[in-house]
């Protein structure tokens, strides 16, 4: 997918995650869209960083400490882009799930285009 329709799923999805959690705020659909920006940045470089750091939590936790590194991410997010509050950890990690599922959902509803042969 072209990346700049990522980005535009992903912010809309930020926005509409923020929207149904009370724990975090987005102050508008610009400040969505470097909330989504600075995700993809940080999932891009940072995240598998970290995933190898801790891999022996990672096996140990069964993969669930992946969660935590989701939300840690979140939070960082919410340091770097002014407009963009998450409230603590649990909200962070409760938004890193919404936002995961309805980015699918986004992303679903799109489709593949076909190709033409």
């Amino acid at each position: 997918m072209n990346l700049l329709v990522k980005i535009i799923i992903s912010s809309l999805a930020v926005f509409l995650t923020a929207y149904l959690l009370p724990g975090v705020a987005v102050d508008s659909y610009i400040t969505a869209i470097w909330v989504a920006v600075v995700l993809a940045l940080l999932n891009g470089f940072l995240k598998p960083m970290l995933i190898i750091l801790t891999i022996p939590v990672t096996l140990v936790s069964l993969g669930l400490f992946l969660l935590v590194i989701n939300a840690a991410i979140i939070l960082l997010a919410s340091h770097f882009v002014d407009g963009f509050y998450v409230s603590g950890f649990w909200w962070a990690l409760l938004f890193s799930l919404v936002l995961s599922i309805i980015t699918s959902l986004m992303e679903s509803l799109g489709g593949k285009p076909e190709k033409k042969h």
